[in-house]
């Protein structure tokens, strides 16, 4: 998918007046359209997926049978894992998502293609997680050995001097091509362990087994891996595929409060952009993923990754749709860089950047003032901030949203709600004014 203007929305229906839900039911009798509305040139029409192609994205993104749409919170499924798979041709891989999973062995081993591992985790998840990991690994296959490098644990070591330990353990192990880098813990060494693996000989295998929210519904999903900045966040990466994504979703149980309120800003974040009735459930049910109801939470985390993987399959490069994804992360990750790696969460600065977008989505007349009520209530429920810190100044925000990746010849694009719930654009061509005014009012100085 190639982006050829500044501003576009993306329509995916077979309905020209309708948005496709997330749960992609296969039932559909038109051909799915692909569009581009640009605010300058019309509609760009990038292709068309025919009933069969759409029926089989269907299956493969719901491939365990039930859809989630359909998945009453307080019914548990006993058939295994559910599993949501990432649509990319030959580099498809799925997603296990559920209880236990780490127990089951059979799931690691078949993405396991070499004799050597590399598990890659941190000082935090190391002492909870790891034997298991490898006794995963190990279990009836005496022929693979396993090394491990355990990293100091937070965003504030996601930079160059960490991801180098990572090599020096790999070249000290003698690994070969054929090896696989295991991901053990949350973003920061999924993205750094993906990272390492995209470079490591020029590309080895790896597994992600995210270990918090924001993981599990986000980060681990994808391909994208990398590496911080001093000057900003994420940088220096690639993008690069695991085999799969297991989620075992019992090792939420040891996830911090903080850190589950936190991954919970990039669930809101699906329902805002593209899933309407998703948020629609999040406000009902807010609750119960604070309390982390186990059935609540499975549903919200397979939802999250059905969204994730349904863009990610349409845009893997991030030419366009994929941008959609980053609501709020412009603003994020300038107050990341600006306040310091690791002072908050970075679910944390997401939820305060999504309140920045839709505060100057609503200055620009796109959004209602409703739309802006329950963003702000829903993550006030969440326990997350709706203001940056008191320290970040509008210089602040516009020194690191210059260098930010959605800079395209000197301007940048942002993510922005336009339209009913559960529509957005990502675009440059907006009125300056309101974004200055949107920094104005969220800053001192």
């Amino acid at each position: 998918m190639a982006c050829t203007t500044n501003a576009f929305s993306l329509s995916l229906s077979s309905n020209p007046n309708t948005k496709l839900s997330s749960d992609l039911n296969p039932k559909f009798n038109k051909p799915l359209t692909v569009t581009l509305r640009s605010s300058g040139t019309g509609e760009l029409i990038l292709g068309r997926l025919s009933h069969s192609r759409l029926s089989q994205l269907g299956r493969r993104i719901c491939a365990n049978a039930t859809q989630v749409m359909d998945q009453s919170v307080g019914e548990r499924s006993s058939a295994g894992p559910a599993i949501v798979e990432v649509d990319l041709g030959d580099r498809s891989y799925p997603i296990y998502i559920g209880s236990g999973l780490l127990d089951q062995h059979e799931l690691l081993q078949k993405h396991v293609h070499g004799k050597k591992v590399l598990v890659v985790t941190n000082t935090t998840i190391a002492p909870l997680y790891l034997d298991k990991v490898v006794d995963a690994l190990t279990r009836g296959n005496p022929n693979v050995s396993v090394e491990n490098v355990i990293l100091p644990d937070g965003e504030k070591h996601k930079n160059m001097e960490t991801l180098m330990k990572v090599f020096d353990k790999a070249i000290e192990s003698r690994l070969d091509r054929r090896c696989t880098f295991v991901a053990l813990g949350g973003g920061v060494i999924g993205d750094m362990c993906g990272f390492a693996a995209a470079a490591f000989l020029r590309g080895v295998n790896f597994i992600q087994i995210p270990t918090t929210v924001m993981a599990q519904v986000d980060s681990s999903v994808g391909g994208k891996t990398g590496i911080n900045h001093p000057l900003g966040k994420n940088l220096i990466g690639a993008f690069y595929q695991p085999q799969c994504v297991l989620v075992d979703t019992d090792t939420l149980d040891t996830l911090p409060d903080r850190e589950l309120a936190s991954g919970l800003a990039e669930v809101i974040k699906y329902g805002l952009i593209r899933d309407a009735e998703f948020f629609e459930w999040q406000e009902k049910n807010m609750g119960k993923l604070m309390a982390r109801d186990p059935d609540a939470l499975a549903y919200a985390i397979k939802r999250s990754c059905e969204n994730k993987a349904e863009v990610v399959s349409l845009d893997e490069k991030e030419s366009g749709l994929r941008a959609t994804l980053n609501l709020g992360h412009t603003f994020g990750h300038a107050i990341e860089t600006g306040f310091g790696y690791g002072e908050w969460l970075h679910g944390e600065a997401v939820a305060a950047g999504t309140v920045m977008a839709v505060d100057m989505s609503h200055r620009l007349g796109w959004i209602d003032s409703s739309i802006v009520k329950r963003v702000n209530d829903i993550l006030l429920r969440a326990k997350l901030p709706t203001a940056p810190p008191e320290t970040m100044t509008v210089e602040m925000f516009k020194s690191v949203m210059a260098v930010d990746k959605k800079v395209a010849d000197g301007l940048l694009r942002l993510i922005l709600l336009k339209g009913p719930l559960g529509n957005c654009v990502f675009t440059g061509e907006y009125d300056r004014k309101a974004l200055d005014d949107t920094l104005s009012a969220f800053c001192k100085s």
